[in-house]
């Protein structure tokens, strides 16, 4: 399954990927906006937010991307590690 995760603090960055890797997921992980970066996103089978620690611009940017696609959305206030957990629980069978 593929996976991204916009939002999250820098340096969570290597606890995202061993969180998505033990649920045998492919992660690309957006902590800031880049130039490109609707281009980058792509068309993964979930994309979570991290609502907290991201411009209200990368938000509108990913959702519109995400509509367009037909890409699962999951959002969370939280950035740790136990809250995203959660969600791969939810949507990683």
């Amino acid at each position: 399954m593929s996976i991204v995760i916009i939002g999250g603090h820098d340096r969570m960055v290597s606890q995202y990927n061993n969180i998505c890797r033990s649920y045998k997921c492919k992660l690309k992980l957006f902590t800031q906006i880049s130039s490109c970066f609707k281009k980058q996103i792509g068309c993964p089978d979930l994309m979570i937010l991290f609502t907290n620690t991201v411009s209200h611009k990368m938000v509108v940017t990913a959702v519109q991307q995400a509509e367009k696609n037909g890409v699962t959305i999951a959002r969370s206030h939280s950035s740790s590690g136990s809250a995203l957990k959660e969600i791969l629980e939810t949507y990683c069978y």
